[in-house]
């Protein structure tokens, strides 16, 4: 059973109970903390850590774009970042626009687990 239905049960059997409203209250109060808690903070922690890894972009990183593309840090701007995708090819994204960036530790780990 998934906590958010527990608490829904929770507080359905507070509220047919006739007592203070407070108890309602103490229960929105409890499932806002818990969706705090599952939901939005591990995004937010998420989120800051690309902030980090985005700007430490070097040249020579291998990177993944929020469309899928898989390129090669070329150069690194103030706002965007050049990807070599092909020998002589070359395309320009906003910094925002990187998803991933993908180390060759990863790489070889996932490489070793499927064989």
């Amino acid at each position: 059973m998934n906590t958010l239905a527990l608490i829904n049960i929770l507080a359905q059997d507070v509220a047919k109970k006739e007592g203070s409203p407070w108890n309602m209250l103490i229960m929105v109060g409890l499932m806002f903390v818990v969706m705090w808690v599952v939901m939005i903070r591990p995004q937010q922690k998420r989120q800051k850590e690309l902030q980090k890894k985005v700007e430490a972009l070097k040249k020579g990183d291998k990177v993944v774009t929020i469309g899928g593309l898989h390129g090669m840090i070329n150069h690194v701007g103030e706002s965007t970042v050049s990807i070599k995708v092909g020998d002589a090819q070359f395309m320009t994204f906003d910094k925002k626009a990187v998803a991933t960036i993908v180390n060759d530790k990863e790489k070889s780990k996932k490489d070793d687990d499927k064989k």
